[in-house]
């Protein structure tokens, strides 16, 4: 059985797609998946980018998408009050709830729903004290061990490579985006094609240019 390491951050809508459609992706396939939420602001600094929501043209494009692609595949999806907004609070009270920052699905199906399913404002502090009550975290959310935890999640992610959320690492395998899910089963399931000269091509092709 093979363990896929979800690296999410619950400020991203193809996070939540991804989510939600990942039981429907994997179904018949033994597998263990291990919710680790990171911070994807960190990783757009480590990296020199701006997200897709901080670039006006991208934005729109970026909102119409995803709701495009939740009515597709039939995942609730409304657009929060204010995007983007700092998840820290969210991210935290994740990892407060396992002692090892790794909260279950069922931790992260209510944060995700908590930001995509109610056109509020997921930042809200009153809102955000009704979901540690809910939640009960083992830890209070702004204990230091949680921060250095979310912390130590975003730095072991950037140094397997992950430059972006969703983002799923199964051996020394790295897939992006909710759109990488088919490709995500077919190495599951076994396919050859990743034993071939097609995953190790990227090295071959120079840089040509740098800006």
């Amino acid at each position: 059985m093979k363990t896929i390491h979800f690296y999410l951050d619950f400020i991203s809508p193809y996070a939540w797609l991804a989510f939600d459609a990942l039981p429907r992706a994997l179904q018949g396939i033994s597998h263990r998946v291990v919710h680790q939420p990171v911070l994807f602001a960190a990783m757009l600094k480590h990296h020199g980018q701006l997200g897709p929501a901080e670039m006006p043209g991208k934005r729109d494009w970026t909102y119409r998408q995803v709701l495009w692609l939740a009515r597709q595949q039939g995942t609730p999806l409304q657009l929060p009050a204010m995007h983007p907004f700092n998840p820290l609070g969210l991210l935290r009270l994740a990892t407060a709830c396992d002692a090892d920052g790794q909260p279950s699905r069922w931790v992260c199906e209510t944060l995700f729903k908590h930001v995509w399913c109610t056109g509020q404002d997921a930042a809200d502090v009153e809102r955000l004290a009704l979901l540690i009550d809910q939640l009960g975290p083992a830890q209070p959310v702004d204990h230091a061990e949680v921060k250095q935890r979310l912390q130590s999640n975003t730095q072991e992610a950037i140094a397997q490579g992950v430059f972006g959320v969703p983002s799923f690492v199964v051996d020394d395998k790295l897939f992006w985006g909710q759109d990488a899910l088919p490709m995500l089963r077919a190495y599951l399931t076994g396919d050859a094609w990743f034993e071939g000269p097609d995953w190790q091509a990227p090295a071959q092709c120079a840089v040509g240019i740098r800006r």
